[in-house]
């Protein structure tokens, strides 16, 4: 090898004046102004940012170029054999697959790449657009607060911005050199410098016209509230502009009321139910809200609660209202609304039978009439001869006809029964006896159909009888507002006879002529309504009630709502005993199905569903409960001094059991009425049905009694009474319940005392007795003195003493009375002041028993 080959020439390494690296970074000097006057030299590098270079691809064909596989070349050489294509290039079949297989991974890796990088170059391009509507949107909002602030302070700010500084809205000449955006340099040459200190010498005159921070008055202390309003005015007068800093915070804050708002305006609005009653915590659950929320609010609006609070109706509508929401009010009475159904059209009514009731004074034969009528003997069975139940029967006549009759009692206790029967009813039969005129009760009917307004048919019964007067009838309806047609009125009558059946047909004529009068008629082809008659309790039968259909048509399996009871109609019984499908209007039937005997006189509606009876049921009792709860308050101090002034109240306590609801009821109301200030009957339970052994616990721990009417006691309760001695009084006719029960009360009275005189006696003189005090001689001058009695002192006719005498002496025996003209001896007891010439009144008091 030569020399040349062999030396090894050292260079050293250098850069070229041509090829010398350029500065990337350019130095600056800013001078900072700190408090009390300081100021410091500041130097600060600009970093220019470098350009990214764009990524460019090559295409995959032709960044990898395939070689011919082999199977290309034995097509273009056919003269190769098949053993030396496999050894063409130098490499085997197997390498050529291999590498086949390679370059197509290759390929794939390649696209799946290019793929990648596109997507990352979408999302790159989709957060620039995304970033610059962002941009747009906070110069947008900055340049209306600057144009707000000018504005306020009327003044526009119109100075050149220096070059090189950043481009804001905001100018720079209202920024103090704390605040003022650092400049960028260029290269570093001499020239560039120059000018810009130059630049920041001019920016810094510029400047100095404006008062500079430190050159505001500083305050010293605690901030009060002029000092606060006289710098905020000195503030608008120099001019200044918010910081970026506070630019920054606004425009967050109104990013996020923006957010809020959209938020808000998403929010679902809900229709919120609200009762008239409702704790917090199930309004939030209603309205999809946090209960801190709720107590927030209410806590806003000047309520302290707790979440498990309760808060009424119009305070929860406040709030549902506040958070967005739409209220909509329900009340516990909702459930009844549409209860009644709604009216039938006229087209839908048929002609219906009438229902007549039969009133009247007490044995005039109301009951007889109807038994006459039906060819039954309904009377004979009665109690006593008297009904004492609320009954409802159809006689249908030869016609084809039918009329239903409701039979009420005639005793001063069922008043409320033939109230009850006049208002269900559409004519009202009075009944009069020829042979005993018009009585209480009669005159009792009279005004409940007149309060009614329903039409009245006189029937004067009993026209068989030696002295009927069926004129003198007639003339005395006259006093009570009823003018018969034979008097020229507009009334109704027939004479008839129950027992003989004289002039019935007739009497049938006119109830059907008043009917056609009437032009009854209801709509068979609906849900059933009607009214409760009577109700009882029945062994092996549980509760039953007699129901009047009054529209529509009952069947066996309808769900049915009477009162505050419920059920279901398991049976149908008419008023023969017979069990029938359905009732249609104007038909009275039994039902059985309730789930507790219902009150009588409550209204009878068909239902649905189960859960609408069960809804409709509870809430009328939640309202009895209530009802009874505000009659039953608590007293106030007036009233509770008003008794003890008037001294304690006796009571008699009872239990009372009947067979029905309208017997039970004509009880309670009878007990009511005999009830005064000094004693009462107080009810400690009532019912339907056989006395139990509940009702004997009950009655031995209140000290009182049991009263059964028309019912018996169960075995069980019958050993139990005997055990404790308690006393079960058994009665079938209402008169012997109120009688015993008046002499129980009149023996609880108080008797009436009243005094009665016996004698006078004179003090003729006055004898001092070792251990027995002072002794009166005394003359009778009238009447007898007895030992025992009560005495008077009278001295100068004024009473100055009362009480008894200690003893009582004839000469020195002991007497029991002295008789008049008669001397005798007298002491007081625990009284030594007398004197002669006093009087002495010797009297008794009697106790007279009194009664109801």
């Amino acid at each position: 090898m030569s020399d040349n080959t062999g030396d090894k020439i050292k260079k050293t390494l250098s850069l070229s004046k041509g090829s010398e690296v350029k500065k990337i970074v350019d130095a600056g000097q800013v001078r900072q102004s700190f408090s009390h006057g300081r100021s410091k030299t500041v130097t600060v590098e600009v970093k220019r940012r470098r350009s990214s270079a764009k990524v460019e691809l090559a295409e995959p064909e032709r960044a990898l170029k395939v070689p011919p596989l082999e199977t290309g070349v034995v097509a273009e050489n056919p003269s190769l054999s098949p053993k030396t294509s496999r050894t063409l290039g130098g490499l085997t079949e197997k390498e050529w697959d291999a590498r086949k297989q390679a370059v197509q991974g290759a390929v794939k890796a390649e696209l799946e790449r290019t793929k990648r990088v596109e997507d990352l170059a979408h999302q790159e391009a989709e957060r620039r657009s995304t970033e610059e509507t962002r941009r747009k949107i906070d110069e947008d909002l900055e340049a209306a607060l600057v144009r707000e602030h000018k504005a306020r302070n009327k003044e526009i700010v119109d100075e050149p911005i220096l070059e090189g500084a950043p481009s804001k809205h905001v100018s720079s000449t209202h920024l103090s050199p704390r605040d003022a955006p650092l400049e960028d340099h260029g290269d570093d040459d001499t020239a560039d410098n120059d000018d810009t200190k130059k630049a920041k010498n001019d920016s810094r005159k510029s400047l100095s016209s404006h008062p500079r921070r430190d050159d505001l008055q500083r305050r010293e202390g605690r901030l009060t509230l002029q000092q606060a309003l006289v710098a905020k005015d000195n503030d608008n007068e120099t001019g200044r502009m918010r910081s970026a800093a506070a630019l920054k915070r606004a425009r967050e804050k109104e990013r996020l009321r923006h957010a809020q708002e959209t938020t808000e305006a998403k929010r679902n609005v809900r229709e919120v139910i609200i009762p008239e009653v409702i704790t917090i915590q199930e309004l939030a659950n209603r309205m999809a809200v946090r209960g801190a929320d709720i107590v927030k609010s209410l806590m806003k609006m000047g309520m302290m609660v707790t979440i498990t609070q309760h808060i009424d109706g119009d305070t929860a509508e406040l709030v549902v209202t506040e958070f967005g929401h739409q209220p909509k009010r329900v009340s516990e009475a909702d459930v009844e609304i549409g209860l009644q159904g709604v009216e039938d059209a006229p087209e839908l009514l048929r002609p219906r039978p009438p229902v007549v009731t039969v009133m009247g004074h007490v044995d005039h034969g109301k009951t007889s009439l109807l038994d006459a009528l039906r060819s039954t003997d309904k009377a004979g069975s009665e109690a006593g001869g008297i009904t004492q139940h609320i009954g409802a029967y159809q006689v249908e006549l030869k016609s084809g006809q039918k009329i239903s009759f409701i039979d009420t009692p005639g005793h001063a206790a069922f008043t409320e029964m033939r109230a009850r029967g006049a208002n269900v009813t559409d004519i009202v039969i009075l009944v009069v006896a020829a042979d005993d005129g018009i009585k209480a009760q009669t005159i009792e009917a009279i005004n409940h159909a007149t309060a009614a307004k329903v039409p009245i048919v006189v029937a004067i019964n009993k026209i068989d009888h030696p002295e009927a007067k069926p004129d003198k009838i007639r003339q005395d309806l006259l006093n009570h507002g009823l003018v018969v047609e034979d008097l020229g009125g507009d009334i109704l009558c027939v004479e008839v006879s129950a027992k003989q059946k004289i002039n019935l047909d007739k009497l049938e004529e006119i109830i059907l002529l008043q009917a056609e009068i009437l032009e009854l008629k209801a709509n068979p082809d609906r849900a059933a309504q009607g009214v409760v008659i009577e109700a009882k309790l029945e062994k092996g039968r549980g509760p039953v009630a007699t129901i009047l259909v009054q529209n529509g048509t009952l069947k066996i399996g309808n769900i049915f709502i009477a009162g505050s009871e419920w059920g279901r109609v398991r049976a149908l019984i008419d008023d023969r005993g017979k069990n029938v499908v359905s009732a249609g209007p104007s038909n009275p039937v039994e039902v059985l199905g309730f789930n507790a005997a219902p009150m009588a006189g409550d209204s009878f509606i068909v239902v649905k569903d189960e859960t609408n009876a069960r809804e409709i049921a509870e809430y009328r009792k939640r309202t009895m409960k209530n009802i009874r709860t505000s009659a039953t308050g608590r007293q106030t101090l007036d009233e509770l001094l008003s008794q003890s002034s008037k001294g304690e109240k006796k009571e008699l306590a009872v239990v009372v059991k009947t067979d029905v609801q309208g017997s039970l009821e004509a009880i309670l109301n009878s007990f009511n009425k005999l009830s005064t200030d000094e004693v009462a009957v107080r009810i400690l339970h009532s019912g339907v049905g056989s006395i139990t052994e509940s009702d004997v616990v009950l009655a031995n721990a209140s000290k009182g009694m049991i009263i059964g009417f028309n019912v018996r006691a169960n075995p069980q309760a019958r050993e139990l009474a005997r055990r404790d001695s308690l006393p079960i009084r058994y009665y079938s006719i209402i008169y012997d319940v109120l009688d015993e029960i008046k002499a129980a009360l009149s023996g609880m009275l108080a008797p009436t005392l009243r005094e009665k005189y016996l004698g006078q006696a004179e003090i003729r003189q006055v004898f001092n007795v070792t251990k027995m005090g002072k002794i009166a001689g005394c003359m009778v001058n009238e009447g007898v003195v007895k030992r025992g009695a009560r005495v008077r002192l009278l001295r100068d006719n004024i009473v100055i003493h009362e009480g008894t005498l200690k003893t009582l002496k004839r000469f020195k025996d002991e007497v029991k009375e002295v008789r008049e003209s008669y001397e005798c001896g007298m002491a007081f007891e625990s009284y030594q002041d007398i004197r002669e010439g006093d009087t002495i009144e010797c009297f008794e008091i009697e106790e007279i028993a009194r009664s109801l």
